[in-house]
């Protein structure tokens, strides 16, 4: 009998980030190869669902017109009687805040298991947006308290289990990496040609790649200042950035004031997924000097058309990275970033087998990153100490629970 799951999380498109692709992903191959699925996540503006399952929204609003997040209020009571009536056997939230405490209203409603999954350093923006250290530790006591309250816990990478020990986290967890919608393999020759000719890049040079939100916590001081260090030597290159963010117009006032501003080329946000693997089989390395992100699907994103990454030693995103191997490594400062990338374009032939390595090792698809978390989902109820609602069970409101 197949399962009847709820994906849960504080963003899914027209949202681009990493938890809202992976929502979708998810979704996407539970219903055609597992599951039958819905997904629960906040109303965002003049927006249609198309989707072969059922996407539920619910009421929102957004907390700053500069960035595309909503705000979700999903404890209406109607909503709760609305996601009970469905008879789920159950919950997954990819966001521990509104997600994970409307998760924890219907599972011990209904008695049936959670799955969270940590992605991202909470704390990081906490800190940041919130005024006071009380307020902030509220917040934090508040992610950890959801977190707690799901019977497995899964993490991105080992460096995600580790920040979610640091805010407060004492159980265990699992780490379940993240796959990559992107078929192996570079895209078409004649695509990426059509792509290097628009972006007026000459033949014979190299090209870097960033891709993500631009904002300073992605350490992007770091490779611009290294491209400066590369420039003042008398290297060409091109720096390709893909990707919108609130630090934008400070990072290319910063990018002027280096000197650099001719050799870098401002993509912009790109939504669609064959535009964006032109852009990553173009680019001969891939630069991401984050030790903020704690899985960097970018990384695999690029392995997957064989464009090598350059990585911060010991950071998250170089979780599973084999120097020479499979990237490169460097230490976090403009200096070694430098001579790292002075390196690896001084043997492009190497540049290149790294590049196929990475393809061949590190490559995990979406399609068996699910599989593997169905697994988990099947047995996770197969063991649950309750009667399941396909199986017989029956939803009971969180108020009568014993």
């Amino acid at each position: 009998m197949r399962l009847k799951v709820a994906i849960m999380n504080d963003a899914f498109p027209p949202t681009i980030d990493g938890t809202s692709s992976t929502t979708l992903n998810y979704a996407n191959i539970l219903h055609k190869n597992h599951c039958d699925v819905m997904v629960i996540t906040p109303r965002a503006p003049h927006v249609k669902d198309n989707y072969p399952y059922e996407v539920f929204r619910y009421d929102a609003f957004q907390f700053n017109k500069k960035e595309q997040y909503q705000f979700g209020w999903p404890f209406r009571h109607s909503l709760r009687e609305y996601v009970w009536s469905k008879n789920l056997d159950l919950m997954h939230f990819h966001c521990p805040i509104a997600s994970g405490k409307f998760a924890r209203i219907i599972a011990q409603g209904q008695k049936i298991p959670i799955v969270a999954t940590y992605h991202t350093k909470y704390d990081y923006d906490i800190r940041k947006r919130v005024p006071t250290k009380a307020l902030q530790d509220f917040f934090l006591r508040f992610i950890v308290t959801n977190m707690s309250a799901a019977d497995e816990v899964w993490v991105v990478s080992p460096g995600a289990g580790e920040n979610l020990k640091s805010i407060g986290y004492k159980g265990d967890y699992i780490v379940m990496p993240n796959g990559v919608d992107f078929p192996r393999g570079k895209a078409d020759e004649s695509k990426v040609e059509k792509l290097r000719k628009e972006l007026k890049i000459p033949d014979g040079i190299p090209v870097f790649l960033f891709v993500g939100r631009i904002m300073w916590y992605k350490n992007l001081k770091i490779t611009v200042d290294a491209l400066k260090i590369l420039k003042d030597k008398g290297f060409d290159f091109r720096f390709v950035m893909v990707g919108k963010g609130t630090d934008e117009r400070d990072i290319k006032r910063y990018i002027n004031k280096s000197g650099i501003a001719e050799k870098c080329i401002y993509a912009g946000k790109i939504s669609d997924r064959e535009e964006l693997r032109c852009y990553y089989s173009l680019a001969d390395a891939f630069l991401f000097p984050s030790t903020f992100d704690s899985h960097g699907l970018v990384v695999r994103e690029a392995a997957a058309c064989e464009c090598p990454s350059l990585l911060i030693r010991n950071s998250s995103a170089a979780y599973g990275i084999e120097e020479g191997v499979t990237g490169f490594l460097a230490d976090e400062n403009a200096v070694d970033f430098a001579e790292a990338i002075e390196d690896m374009i001084s043997d492009m032939d190497k540049l290149k087998e790294v590049g196929k390595n990475a393809g061949e090792k590190i490559y995990l698809s979406w399609t068996d990153s699910v599989a593997a978390a169905y697994e988990r989902y099947e047995n996770l109820c197969k063991n649950w100490p309750y009667p399941l609602p396909c199986k017989g069970g029956k939803a009971v409101p969180a108020e009568t629970k014993q």
